[in-house]
């Protein structure tokens, strides 16, 4: 066997470097030990002398070759520990700092290349590192400086989708043409009392637009006032209820130009609803909210003597009598928040009435104390609803004068009257005009809501259409048939109802009638009644839909009651569709909130 077949194996699996250092330190062994056999002599004496310094030369290099490597591995250790602590601490630096990353186009990442370790010498703590671009935890340099060049990139993708996507938009409006983006109604408003409005905003602003382009379905009167994207249609009469309303402005463009649209919306109007008084000789008056079928009355008011009431879209007004004269009260449409507005002085109030448009309540008054050299009879004032302001009496000349007549002029702040000499007068409480004289008359019959007509009886017995703008008059036609002069004239938008009264050949009443008769003159009788029964008064709803007719059945028998104004104690009110001429309901009580007076007697 020889010398090296006695070497052992090397293993095949990777060794530690005990088991390294333990397989050197053998080899290294057995290598001097066959260099001490082939160097001694046969006899062993002379040549063990010669050679005994080259014998221990070689054991001392063998002695530094094994330092050297055992400060070699230990070296290595001591750089791998290092290593592996520098390479924890970069990792939970990394984990802590770290951002989610932004996709970018890949780059070409320059890498420092790290020198292997020399054995021989430790690196100091204190070593000096040229500067340069940091290094990460995984070895990619310059990932900082990225960072704000991909925030930079993200920046620039949104801002462009935003502008791709209001550029999309801007050319999708210009091919399609002004589109509706808002819609203003109050159709609960717009049943009420003339001048609602319809208000549509465009996306866009508008060409001018000619009133020829805008519809109305079903028919009504209106204006219109457009300025930029909005355009308002204003209806200058009261509109139905119960009812669907489409309105239309049609090939409407933008003020830059471009394609044609139609701009339309649909609303529609709530069910009417009315106040009626009941008077009850052995309890409490009550005013009562009810709907047309008469079904859902509810009481809102109630006082032990009513004389009384009139209605705005938010407000009741109510006078009441006590011994000391009457009371002037106004509180909210459900009875609540009542509070007494002030009078001239102690005394009496009759035939009340208000503006909507004005905010005002008139009312004639007398006081308590009166005789033929003191007091004021019958005086005409008006004053704010809200109580803010002092009652103003109407004066002519100077003086208050005593009214005979008066109404509010509809949608106005206006007054017409006729004093006890027969002059018809005019004057606005919201202007300082003063009074304008219209001539003599002997009665007002009525005045037309959204035209500023009114129809006035003159001193000859001549029933005349007054504009009151500019004091022109044309004779009111006459009815076709003709059912003869009516004792009372109330007009509704598209028409008059007329109360007339047939009497035989000897002048007796045999008969009354309400009639409606349309614009173009034709006539036809709603209500008739008998000579046996009366009727008191004729009101329509604010659009003419409905009328509502006042009538005291069995007059003979149906005393009246003891009111400053006076009225049978069993009082109808039937609720009339003008339209088919067909009876809704008859209802106990008077007063209907639709008409612009009380009955008169």
């Amino acid at each position: 066997m020889s010398i090296d077949d006695e070497r052992p194996e090397v293993p095949a699996v990777p060794r530690t470097r005990a088991e390294l250092r333990a397989a050197r330190e053998a080899a290294e062994a057995t290598e001097a030990e066959r260099i001490s056999r082939a160097a001694a002599p046969a006899d062993g004496t002379a040549q063990q002398h010669v050679d005994q310094p080259d014998a221990a030369e070689a054991v001392a290099r063998e002695a530094a070759v094994r330092d050297a490597g055992d400060r070699a591995i230990a070296e290595q250790e001591a750089a791998a520990r290092k290593m592996a602590a520098f390479e924890a601490a970069a990792r939970e630096d990394v984990e802590a700092t770290a951002v989610p990353p932004v996709p970018v186009a890949s780059e070409p990442v320059f890498i420092a290349a790290v020198p292997a370790p020399v054995p021989e010498v430790a690196p100091a703590e204190d070593s000096y590192t040229p500067p340069g671009p940091p290094v990460s935890s995984d070895g990619d340099a310059g990932r900082a400086p990225l960072r704000p060049r991909r925030f930079l990139i993200a920046l620039g993708a949104v801002l462009g989708i935003l502008v791709l996507v209001g550029t999309g938009l801007g050319v999708v409006s210009l091919l399609q043409g002004p589109r509706i983006s808002e819609v203003q109604v109050d159709p609960g408003q717009a049943i009420e009392s003339s001048g609602s409005r319809v208000i549509i905003t465009a996306n866009q602003a508008l060409a001018d637009i000619d009133p020829a382009q805008v519809t109305v379905e079903p028919a009504v009167p209106f204006t219109i006032d457009a300025a930029g994207r909005g355009v308002g249609i204003r209806f200058t009469v009261p509109l139905d209820d119960s009812t669907e309303y489409t309105v239309r402005v049609a090939d409407v463009t933008g003020a830059g130009g471009g394609p044609t649209a139609d701009l339309s919306t649909t609303f529609s109007t709530p069910a009417s609803n009315i106040f009626l008084l009941r008077r009850d000789a052995s309890g409490d008056d009550t005013i009562f909210q009810t709907d047309l079928s008469g079904e859902n009355a509810v009481p809102v008011y109630a006082h032990d003597q009513i004389n009384d009431f009139r209605a705005t879209s938010s407000q009741l007004v109510v006078s009441v009598e006590e011994d000391d004269g009457s009371r002037l009260l106004a509180m909210n449409r459900d009875g609540s928040d009542e509070r007494e507005l002030e009078l001239p002085g102690d005394g009496y109030v009759g035939a009340i009435q208000v503006s909507e448009r004005g905010g005002l309540v008139g009312y004639s008054y007398s006081d308590r104390e009166l005789s033929d050299t003191e007091g004021r009879a019958s005086v005409l004032v008006t004053q704010p609803l809200s109580g803010e302001e002092k009652p103003q009496i109407i004066e002519v000349a100077g003086v208050e004068a005593s009214v005979f007549v008066w109404q509010f002029v509809p949608d106005s702040a206006a007054v017409l009257f006729i004093d006890f000499d027969g002059a018809l007068s005019l004057v606005d409480r919201s202007t300082d005009a003063g009074v304008q004289s219209l001539g003599l008359a002997a009665t007002i019959q009525g005045i037309s809501r959204g035209t500023y007509t009114a129809i006035v009886e003159r001193l000859d017995g001549a029933v005349v259409e007054l504009n009151l703008a500019d004091g022109s008059e044309v004779p009111l036609a006459a009815s076709d048939p003709d059912y003869g002069i009516a004792s009372s004239i109330t007009p509704f938008p598209g028409g008059t109802l007329r109360h007339v009264v047939a009497r035989n050949d000897a002048g007796i009443p045999v008969g009354q009638a309400i009639v409606r008769v349309d614009d173009d003159g034709s006539a036809t009788p709603l209500v008739e009644v008998g000579s046996s029964d009366s009727i008191l008064q004729a009101c329509a709803s604010p659009s003419g839909q409905y009328a509502a007719v006042v009538i005291a059945p069995d007059l003979a028998n149906n005393p009246y009651d003891g009111m400053l104004l006076p009225l049978p104690e069993n009082v109808e009110t039937h609720l009339i569709d003008m339209e088919s001429g067909d009876e809704l309901v008859a209802l106990t009580g008077f007063d209907a909130s639709w008409c612009q007076t009380a009955p008169r007697f």
